[in-house]
């Protein structure tokens, strides 16, 4: 049943669960392209080693540069690139998602499962804040760290 999310996100209309609920990787690896541990910036979690370990915005931006992307000014399907949204709320970073080839979005929803949605606005509210930024890479660019 997918009320549960519904409830969390009240604008989320157009989606799909994709996968059963994991905790052993959260929105940031998921964005990154890795399900098999948590990226945050804290000292129990995976983090790029030349980026400082805090929760801002540019942080965020400098771990996703290390797989290649770049800020970039909307998250609209552009042919050649692949897109991951950052999600700010009043405490730092709320989530991060990454762009379909199809422009459609796919999300993990924290310990939950992992969702296909129309657009991220649709999880903008109380629980993930607000999207502050837009990066891309050109699809089939090597990242430049392990996502494993």
């Amino acid at each position: 049943m997918t009320s549960h999310l519904s409830s969390l996100f009240p604008a989320l209309r157009d989606f799909t669960v994709t996968s059963s609920q994991d905790i052993g990787y959260n929105c940031v690896a998921w964005a990154a392209g890795a399900d098999t541990r948590w990226w945050w910036p804290n000292a129990d979690s995976y983090w790029p080693p030349e980026v400082p370990r805090e929760n801002s915005v540019s942080a965020f931006i400098q771990a996703f540069g290390t797989l290649g992307y770049e800020p970039c000014g909307d998250g609209k399907l552009e042919e050649g690139f692949e897109k991951v949204a950052i999600y700010r709320v009043s405490t730092g970073i709320g989530h991060v998602a990454r762009q379909l080839p199809t422009g459609r979005w796919t999300s993990k929803i924290g310990q939950l499962e992992d969702i296909e949605h129309a657009s991220p606005a649709e999880l903008e509210g109380i629980e993930y804040g607000t999207v502050v930024q837009f990066l891309r890479r050109a699809i089939g660019e090597p990242p430049g760290v392990s996502t494993d």
